[in-house]
């Protein structure tokens, strides 16, 4: 179960350097957002299941389960959120041309 809960840490980690790096990387607010929801998604749920692995199965582990499950729904939609704001303002995805 240890090795489990590591592997998932070390999952955690790796999406999590790599969201930040494409947030920096990316060249537009579209890219760096499609970085951001997708690494910190996968980063806190993979890191979120290795904690409810390390911890067995208690009330805890029901906790943290709602935990995840709540940041799993509300990622993706605050991304969208962000994307169609960004979109109503007029700005256009990189390597496109500009709307008239």
């Amino acid at each position: 179960m240890i090795w489990a809960a590591a592997a998932f840490l070390v999952l955690g980690v790796f999406f999590g350097i790599t969201g930040n790096i494409g947030v920096l990387r990316f060249p537009d607010v579209f890219t760096r957002l499609h970085a951001a929801a997708k690494c910190s998604t996968t980063s806190v749920f993979s890191i979120l299941l290795a904690c409810m692995l390390l911890k067995g199965w208690d009330p805890m582990t029901w906790r943290i389960l709602v935990v995840a499950l709540f940041f799993l729904i509300t990622s993706p939609v605050s991304a969208h959120i962000i994307g169609r704001s960004a979109w109503m303002r007029g700005l256009m995805p990189w390597g496109r041309k500009q709307r008239s």
